[in-house]
């Protein structure tokens, strides 16, 4: 993921997202379409960005097709040179990222300001751990919470999985030992 603003350039590696589907109570399209939410039924690559709590911003890229809301919440990145945990939270990622309402209904594959790139780097079963979402009160079963296990840099860890050693970063992907 890359900000290019006037001011900066950030970049770094997506470690944590959850997935949203209107089929399902803790999406905020489940029930209905409002002006509120009205992104988040746009075409797939759609930046959806909202207010949560009246204090952070939260980043999502709308999946799936127009007029279905679906989306995958970006929830913790990796930035080589910064510390381990800047990013560790979808607040923490628009934070540092510099992203508010502003970026909210921009197409993810076409703005001057946000990008999402793929790094060609095929990540096996093992590498991921798939869990239950977090922070929500409805649908708290459904294991769609993805992280990259040998990241230091998510913002909470699968109940029994071990924070990884530090080790350093290598062909922009980290490498544990």
């Amino acid at each position: 993921m890359r900000n290019d603003s006037k001011r900066d350039s950030f970049k770094g590696i997506i470690v944590e997202t959850e997935a949203y589907s209107q089929e399902e109570e803790s999406c905020h399209g489940y029930k209905n379409r409002t002006k509120a939410n009205e992104t988040l039924f746009s075409e797939p690559g759609t930046i959806y960005v909202y207010k949560t709590y009246g204090l952070h911003f939260c980043l999502n890229i709308v999946t799936d097709r127009v007029d279905f809301a679906s989306g995958v919440l970006i929830r913790a990145v990796f930035m080589k040179d910064e510390p381990e945990r800047i990013a560790s939270g979808p607040g923490l990622v628009t934070k540092r990222f510099l992203i508010d309402e502003k970026f909210n209904n921009l197409k993810i594959f076409d703005n001057k300001f946000l990008g999402i790139f793929d790094i060609s780097k095929k990540l096996s079963k093992e590498e991921l751990v798939q869990t239950t979402r977090i922070g929500i009160k409805k649908a708290i079963n459904l294991k769609w919470r993805w992280y990259l296990k040998q990241s230091r840099s998510i913002s909470k860890r699968e109940k029994g999985d071990k924070i990884p050693p530090l080790k350093y970063v290598s062909n922009n992907l980290l490498i544990r030992d």
